[in-house]
């Protein structure tokens, strides 16, 4: 429910969570966005309206760190408070970025507190010159939008980014990786002994560059930030999942509609609204493309899709294991299930899927959330049942 000054996202709360149930998903955690010149205080008020009794999850926020001050810092305590132990900074975006040092007093202060830092890792500087560079040349369609966001543009984030964390003694969390080379930057950082955390998405386990081609403007359907690498990044990607160089798999869901939001940018690709449709899909995608092409384990999937960020983000053992005391969050996954994603059928509030077509295997075919059966067959059925999360110390995978 993101309001981005040109579009607002498809989804709300209500639509966002019960499609992510249905996919397997019982928690999660979005971001809710200080404004400029705004408190991090009025952006959880914000944030707890619009999931107040509309979520169908258990739920718990990230909160955006866009401006930095002696007041802001003061707020971090109140957060803490309010049960909030995870916070996200941008290098990119002129109305989200921030500065290197006040990402290097953020990093500090976050870590102080049991907190921990995620970070969109992309040179914004480079990628507004290379997107003036492309325009310059003509190229005003889709296609334009990797090249207006190379490999090294996030690379040279993710060094600059980890180079920060050593400097304040942080311990950080690298979000969406979708490169190759920014791997190799974590694995030269890890190396040095510095302790960093990963997350990739689905869509860069499973779709490439070659998306941006499509004809009468599909590729825009792909646009988002990092863009769709090349399939030598998949492969990285996937290893780097395997040697547990990467912990967590989140989607980064920003659903803007086809229509009547990518649209918008028809004639510039800079005006295409970033972002793809994909919680619902998570855990089908990577059964469909990890453990049944033997990429993954059983186990593996679960630690990547639910204990390591459970673990990571400080609801550990509330949330990601069955024993006494935690929740009774539960699913069960039918692994003969064989079906094709759509549009048509999906519960995502959003006129298209990236993954139009596809045929996966497995699905979540009963959910319980906190013992309550809420997914049975494969349906909902029940209303909104999640809860605000207060959260613990965080970044510890054990």
């Amino acid at each position: 429910d993101m309001d981005t000054g040109t579009a607002h996202t498809s989804d709300d709360f209500a639509s966002g969570t019960r499609a992510a149930l249905v996919g397997g998903t019982t928690t999660i955690l979005d971001f809710a966005t200080q404004d400029k010149g705004d408190t991090l205080m009025n952006a959880l008020k914000m944030w707890q309206q619009k999931a107040c009794g509309k979520s169908y999850t258990d739920y718990g926020f990230h909160i955006a760190i866009t401006d930095w001050n002696e007041h802001i810092s003061k707020e971090l305590l109140f957060m803490k408070d309010a049960g909030i132990t995870s916070f996200k900074v941008y290098m990119a975006y002129d109305a989200l970025k921030v500065t290197d040092d006040a990402l290097y007093e953020i990093l500090q202060s976050v870590d102080r507190l049991g907190g921990i830092v995620g970070c969109h890792c992309e040179n914004g500087d480079l990628v507004k010159v290379l997107s003036k560079e492309q325009k310059g040349l003509g190229h005003l369609g889709p296609s334009a939008h990797p090249d207006s966001r190379p490999d090294t543009v996030e690379s040279e984030a993710i060094g600059r980014f980890l180079d920060i964390a050593y400097l304040a003694g942080a311990t950080v969390h690298v979000v969406h990786l979708s490169t190759e080379k920014g791997l190799e930057v974590v694995k030269r950082t890890k190396a040095r002994g510095q302790k960093v955390y990963v997350e990739t998405c689905p869509q860069y386990l499973t779709l490439d560059e070659s998306a941006y081609t499509l004809k009468n403007f599909e590729g825009a359907k792909y646009v988002l930030s990092p863009p769709l690498r090349t399939k030598q990044d998949q492969q990285a990607l996937w290893q780097g999942l395997q040697k547990e160089w990467i912990h967590t798999i989140s989607t980064d869901h920003c659903a803007f509609n086809f229509e009547t939001g990518k649209k918008q940018g028809l004639a510039d690709f800079t005006a295409i609204p970033n972002g793809v449709p994909g919680i619902e899909h998570r855990a089908q995608l990577i059964y469909t493309f990890g453990v049944d092409k033997e990429r993954l384990s059983l186990k593996q999937m679960v630690n990547l899709l639910s204990t390591h960020a459970a673990k990571l983000f400080g609801l550990y053992p509330t949330k990601g294991t069955l024993q006494i005391g935690s929740d009774a969050d539960l699913v069960i996954w039918n692994p003969h299930y064989v079906g094709t994603l759509s549009k048509a059928t999906q519960l995502q509030q959003v006129d298209y899927t990236p993954y139009e077509g596809l045929l996966v295997k497995g699905r979540a075919e009963h959910v319980l959330l906190r013992g309550v059966h809420v997914v049975k067959e494969g349906k909902v059925i029940e209303q909104c049942q999640g809860q605000y999360l207060f959260r613990g110390p965080t970044g510890n995978l054990g």
